[in-house]
């Protein structure tokens, strides 16, 4: 168990460094093609042959920018194609792109509870409303009444 929880932890840090790059080559969007080839030069070389990853940050940059405005689509789109050239595995980036668009549906079905229902006593009867439209998605907020994370 241990050694699980290490590895998902080496796991996340890669997966950090692998965002700030492709976010930071994808700043405004469209790329030339000396800024791709940068990019994903950087991005293969970070990544070490771990194409899973790559589609992950894909498939969240993807999935998180569904809801939002152009220039965020354009930036999602460009790390999306970094992530591509830098080896990713295809096969895997709708499942995080839809892992990724959770988030927001999620948030509209807490904004859609009743007044009533967000009183401090009824906080995890949201969480399990919540996590009841999105089975296999953990859910944690705030509870603004006692300034608690609860998920």
């Amino acid at each position: 168990m241990a050694r699980d929880r290490q590895v998902s932890d080496r796991d996340g840090l890669l997966v950090a460094r692998i965002s700030g790059i492709a976010r930071r080559h994808a700043r405004w969007g469209q790329l030339t093609e000396p800024q791709k080839t940068a990019g994903a030069a950087e991005l293969r070389e970070v990544a070490g042959g771990r194409c899973d990853l790559l589609a992950e940050e894909a498939g969240v940059a993807l999935g998180t920018s569904r809801d939002k405005g152009p220039e965020y689509r354009a930036q999602a789109e460009a790390i999306a194609e970094l992530c591509r050239l830098a080896g990713a595995d295809e096969s895997l980036i709708p499942e995080w792109i839809e892992k990724a668009g959770a988030g927001p549906r999620l948030r509209g079905c807490l904004r859609s509870a009743s007044p009533g229902d967000r009183r401090a006593g009824d906080c995890r009867q949201i969480v399990a409303a919540a996590t009841a439209a999105r089975p296999g998605v953990r859910v944690i907020f705030l509870c603004r009444s006692n300034n608690r994370l609860r998920g």
